[in-house]
């Protein structure tokens, strides 16, 4: 029989065996300086990249993230994708459904934007989404896979979310896009066994409750963007997740349900009330010392040790049977310097374009004064798409647990 550890438990946060103690912040100029210095090597220093990801305070702006993202997915910022055409809704199979969750996804716009403006970027929303699909026709969409490419977009523009989106959706999300939920349902088999680790006693409570991991199940298929309430909250786990093992939102996702232990224990152990508890993340959650967790128990606990249960060997994840090559694939990117005096060199006259489309300065120039009268056109258009869908205004990520057991 295998022993387990008792921990020394404080309010939910790990004490034992998983150090609290994050690698000290250099400073935020320190941290810019090395960011640009790592950007300008030659072979970009992709490792200072993650560390300055996940270390405290992330990427800082979104102006380091518009350079630093592609760069961790590998994505040459002078070969983008070109804007779709109106050729990319036609017969698609899964149009009704994304206008369904783009219309549905107002709270995941800035606060004060002008409705005909927000509609504009809902219009390059379907556009990246159906694009992505219809280059991978391998891939099936899910619900909640907007919720990510929304973030995507507000960042880094339309043509870079559609190169961003693709290169996640093959390797970091590719479980969650099977045309079935099993691969889906394997990654949430992993929450469990990390707490069986770290917390016995809290382990035994959700196992008695039967609460099961469906109240993650949001959490992980959006990147928890659709559970957050405030996006630079969102930003800070983008850049954690971009520099991270595809599992990394699991590990967060243990560390979450581990620091509300003392609340999850007070509960009734029922599953209802369990899962009412946890299927709703506090405001106040301290998420630069739930990352620093993370990335611990990630590496005392990591994934090819949890595997040897039983439960986790009877099927392989494409997410992490890849990630290894892909891991290295970034390893030896030139720095945009280089690869623009390529471009210039082989003559290419739509390289300026590329970028400028690629990394605007900043989002208030998506939905600022200039080509009004291209964004009212496209919200004409948007209207008489949209009409008829306007009605539907419960998203399918507010279900209940009855409504999301039927999938499982």
């Amino acid at each position: 029989m295998r022993k387990h550890k008792r921990k020394k438990q404080n309010g939910g946060v790990l004490t034992e065996n998983v150090s609290v103690t994050r690698e000290p912040d250099c400073g935020r100029k320190q941290k810019l300086t090395d960011i640009n210095q790592a950007l300008i090597r030659d072979p970009v220093d992709i490792e200072t990249l993650r560390r300055a990801a996940t270390t405290k305070g992330g990427l800082l702006m979104d102006e380091l993230r518009r350079k630093v993202w592609p760069k961790l997915l590998n994505i040459n910022v002078y070969n983008l994708p070109y804007k779709p055409g109106r050729d990319v809704r036609e017969n698609h199979k899964d149009y009704n459904q994304v206008v369904l969750d783009v219309r549905r996804s107002m709270k995941r716009f800035p606060k004060g934007m002008p409705a005909s403006e927000r509609a504009v970027l809902q219009e390059q929303l379907i556009d990246i989404i159906l694009q992505v699909l219809k280059r991978n026709p391998q891939l099936h969409y899910y619900q909640g896979y907007h919720d990510v490419a929304v973030t995507l977009l507000l960042v880094v523009g339309e043509r870079m979310a559609i190169a961003m989106l693709d290169t996640l959706s093959n390797y970091h999300l590719r479980d969650f896009m099977d045309p079935t939920m099993d691969s889906t349902k394997h990654i949430l088999n992993y929450l469990m066994p990390i707490l069986e680790q770290v917390d016995v006693e809290l382990y035994d409570f959700m196992i008695r409750s039967e609460v099961g991991t469906i109240f993650a199940l949001s959490w992980l298929i959006t990147w928890y963007g659709h559970v957050l309430s405030e996006f630079k909250y969102t930003l800070r786990l983008y850049d954690f997740f971009l520099a991270s093992h595809p599992l990394m939102p699991i590990y967060l996702a243990a560390t979450i349900v581990l620091h509300r232990e003392k609340e999850v224990k007070q509960t009734e152990c029922d599953m209802a009330m369990v899962h009412h508890l946890l299927s709703h993340i506090p405001e106040d959650i301290p998420y630069e010392l739930l990352i620093g967790q993370a990335q611990d128990l990630f590496d005392q606990y990591p994934p090819s040790l949890l595997a040897k249960q039983a439960a986790l060997q009877s099927r392989k994840s494409l997410s992490i049977s890849t990630f290894q090559a892909f891991q290295l694939s970034t390893l030896h990117q030139r720095p945009d310097s280089v690869l623009q005096r390529i471009t210039r060199a082989q003559g290419s006259t739509t390289s300026r374009q590329g970028l400028e489309a690629a990394l605007p300065r900043d989002r208030g120039q998506l939905w600022g004064k200039g080509n009004r009268m291209v964004k009212m056109a496209v919200w004409g258009l948007s209207a008489t798409l949209g009409a008829a869908v306007f009605a539907v205004a419960q998203t399918a990520m507010d279900w209940g647990p009855e409504m999301l057991l039927q999938l499982f």
